[in-house]
């Protein structure tokens, strides 16, 4: 569906990457290497971006660093289209209902990197109706037809910091 909307892949790859993980920041070249692409292709992206405010840049040691502007006007709406493209929101919004205590929600893996996959995994926090989650994910699997892997863990086995890096948190009960 947004390929019909916006016909540049590299434009999709960038707003997947920078939208929905906001803390990710990354430079040209990186890019360029991650997307196999050429530099001169990302930069007319992200300097359209950039000029347009929905992405803020830095230097740091001579390197153009960018990352999603948090206070574009539209920042929630364009994330809240990409989790609705990438099936993410909908799964989201399916396991919170009935699930149990479900305490937090993290996206892992190709997605969270900013990466358009087939497959979404999460990892799930809390005191989880293992039997519930299996239907819903079922179910979700059908309606977004992705994969969905997941990995569930009490607020115990959980450690934050360790565990957490690289991933993007979506569902946080205590907010």
């Amino acid at each position: 569906m947004l390929d019909t909307l916006i016909s540049s892949k590299t434009r999709i790859n960038l707003l997947l990457k920078f939208f929905l993980n906001p803390e990710c920041t990354a430079y040209l070249r990186e890019l360029a290497e991650e997307y196999n692409e050429s530099t001169n292709g990302i930069r007319i992206e992200l300097n359209k971006f950039e000029q347009a405010g929905m992405i803020s840049a830095t230097v740091e040691k001579n390197r153009k660093l960018f990352k999603a502007n948090r206070n574009y006007p539209f920042y929630n709406e364009i994330r809240g289209i990409l989790m609705k493209y990438t099936g993410i929101g909908h799964v989201i919004e399916q396991l919170v209902q009935n699930l149990g205590k479900l305490e937090k929600v993290y996206l892992s893996g190709e997605y969270a990197a900013g990466r358009e996959s087939g497959v979404i995994d999460v990892v799930l926090v809390g005191e989880i109706n293992k039997s519930y989650l299996i239907v819903m994910i079922e179910k979700a699997q059908k309606i977004i037809n992705k994969k969905i892997r997941y990995l569930v863990y009490t607020a115990n086995e959980f450690d934050c910091e360790k565990m957490a890096k690289g991933m993007l948190l979506l569902y946080d009960a205590k907010k």
